[in-house]
């Protein structure tokens, strides 16, 4: 599961690319409790969601240029260099080579072999998101793609991800948790894109813990967003709605189902 104890290959930062950063910050900030703080000049205009003073979440304003609007996952790395090189080695693509910022880590952002953009963050001062799993924060990711086995080849080259078949009623879900750990220990899933073929391109899609689904979807479409998959449940893990911002950055929202002893 997804913890600030951030392990290698496991998630450890999520940032939001918009071309409204405060549309953006108003909108999140209704469904979420998000504040959004500007960084200075030193940082390009980049700045953090605060949950209760502690970072969620980074996000920055983009160009048209600079592409689309959309959520970015950044997996934790010893040596972004070395994954860099690594994922080149299995077919993958490099979006930005490894930069320093400032005195609190090193980032970099690839592509896979779908062509699906993620992110490394090898830690110096700043570990990576001071809050995960709980209601406003990031507690799970998915992958949706075409090739199931390919991706699960190439993010094990290059992070050292694991994968485990959970067996759920109707089929089996492909967990990923970090090196040397178990499912146990999954923080996201591969889903095929031929058992979900909405949400075609593939890419990586970020869950954000909530109290109330149903709550936080009607908001955000009186809030300009778009209600992709209305609110679900599934068996032992939740209630879950797909949706979109109202700049077109897809996520998802979970209430996590109460645990049985």
């Amino acid at each position: 599961m997804l913890t600030t104890r951030h392990a290698d290959g496991a998630p450890n930062w999520v940032d939001l690319g918009t071309p409204d950063t405060d549309g953006a910050a108003s909108f999140y900030g209704a469904l979420f409790g998000w504040r959004f703080q500007p960084g200075g000049p030193e940082t390009g205009g980049y700045g953090f969601f605060r949950l209760d003073g502690n970072i969620a979440a980074g996000g920055m304003q983009l160009t048209p240029e600079q592409g689309r609007p959309s959520w970015t996952v950044y997996f934790k790395t010893a040596d972004a260099q070395a994954a860099v090189e690594a994922a080149e080695q299995a077919h993958g693509s490099v979006l930005l080579q490894p930069v320093d910022v400032l005195d609190q880590g090193r980032t970099a952002v690839l592509a896979d072999r779908a062509g699906v953009p993620f992110g490394l963050w090898q830690p110096a001062r700043s570990q990576g998101l001071d809050v995960v799993r709980q209601p406003g924060a990031l507690c799970w990711i998915e992958l949706y793609t075409a090739d199931e086995a390919a991706a699960a080849a190439f993010y094990h080259a290059v992070l050292g991800m694991e994968t485990h078949g959970v067996t759920f009623p109707g089929g089996t879900y492909t967990t990923v948790s970090p090196p040397g750990t178990g499912a146990d220990a999954g923080f996201g899933g591969i889903v095929p894109l031929a058992d979900a073929p909405a949400e075609g391109p593939a890419h990586w899609l970020p869950y954000f813990e909530v109290a109330d689904t149903d709550a936080v979807a009607a908001r955000a479409r009186e809030l300009g967003g778009t209600v992709r998959m209305p609110p679900t449940d599934l068996p032992d893990v939740g209630r879950v709605a797909r949706l979109t911002d109202p700049y077109g950055a897809r996520f998802a929202v979970l209430r996590i189902a109460p645990r049985e002893d």
